[in-house]
């Protein structure tokens, strides 16, 4: 008698365990099974391989400066980057913040990223000054590149202080192959310029770099720097707005522009705007953005997981696909390629009364 009853109850264990695996590779191919799957996102999929949360090891933290703070992470098998990308910081409290990369790209295992304290700021970069040492564990998103070394004749850059970040692994790279470059770096004074002695030893040949603290000669000119290249130069700023006003009246006819912000520009608000709804497609809701509400926050009252950090603009975190409707553009990040089918939801709009996103 016992025989049999072992064979039946080793028939239901094993009729159990291929049912709970063909569940499985049900709910694999749809999340919200028994609803049929729905397609693939046409947004996400390469944003979510870039901004795949990793977990990396503070293995050293060094001042490069007056006010700046330099920490090298560490970790296995990083995806490799090139000059002009940054990294995202999730920092302890949950804020994310963005820092361009500043170390070597071939090194494999290692990132490296440099952050001025703000006092009036909105509190990032406090925290990564006050909480984050060495033998300390961050969580990061990235790397991306919305500022990259294009082939050109020549380059002409133009850094003000903490804008240097961006800019010097670029340097190392022009310098390496013997390019034509030159560099207008500005600060408040030399001790506050991180990197200055590095930079000032890569263009001590030719005498590439002009160095202008504000403390010993005023502001640098950004009039004269530009005056005098060629057409077919590729130029590069990054620093305080006023720097980077200055540099975008000044270029000379047949130059390309490229900017590279750490604050947002004036011209993003939704304070003056009316009320619109938008429709999630894959979510199935509806939510209402008020009149002076972002698209993010009242995105982020239905779906709170969002991926969102500036709120102003500028970093492109909050980057979504628009299925449907006319956007009211406000940030001056993204490329008129993207522009035809996404938008930064922290501050663009919709131009009539409905938007559908990839949501």
């Amino acid at each position: 008698m016992a025989l049999p009853r072992l064979r039946h109850l080793a028939l239901v264990a094993g009729t159990a365990l291929l049912t709970r695996r063909a569940l499985r590779r049900r709910i694999a191919r749809s999340p919200l099974w028994p609803m049929p799957a729905l397609p693939e996102p046409v947004s996400g999929h390469s944003q979510r391989r870039a901004t795949a949360i990793r977990r990396l090891l503070i293995t050293e933290r060094m001042s490069v400066a007056e006010g700046v703070v330099q920490l090298r992470l560490e970790g296995a098998a990083l995806p490799r980057w090139q000059p002009g990308a940054h990294l995202d910081l999730v920092l302890p409290s949950g804020l994310v913040r963005q820092y361009s990369l500043c170390g070597d790209p071939d090194d494999p295992g290692t990132y490296t990223v440099a952050t001025r304290l703000v006092e009036d700021g909105r509190g990032g970069s406090r925290e990564v000054h006050e909480q984050l040492q060495e033998g300390a564990e961050i969580e990061v998103r990235g790397p991306r590149n919305r500022f990259p070394l294009v082939e050109a004749e020549a380059y002409v850059f133009v850094a003000g202080g903490i804008g240097i970040t961006p800019i010097l692994p670029m340097l190392r790279s022009l310098a390496a192959r013997g390019a034509d470059w030159r560099l207008l770096y500005g600060g408040r004074s030399r001790g506050s310029m991180p990197f200055l002695d590095e930079i000032e030893k890569l263009g001590a040949e030719g005498r590439r770099v002009t160095v202008v603290a504000q403390d010993e000669a005023g502001h640098p000119d950004a009039v004269a720097a530009l005056a005098d290249i060629a057409p077919g130069t590729a130029v590069y700023c990054c620093g305080p707005e006023p720097l980077m006003a200055a540099v975008t009246a000044a270029l000379p006819e047949g130059c390309t522009l490229h900017l590279e912000r750490f604050s947002a520009a004036a011209t993003a608000s939704s304070a003056d705007a009316g009320a619109f709804e938008v429709g999630l497609h894959r979510s199935g809701r509806t939510v209402q953005v008020a009149a002076g509400q972002s698209v993010l926050a009242a995105v982020r009252e239905e779906l709170p997981h969002v991926s969102y950090s500036c709120e102003q603009g500028f970093c492109g975190t909050c980057q979504q696909l628009v299925l449907e409707g006319e956007i009211d553009h406000r940030d001056e990040l993204l490329t008129d390629d993207e522009r035809g089918d996404s938008m930064l939801i922290c501050v663009s709009r919709c131009r009539g009364g409905r938007l559908v996103l990839d949501l």
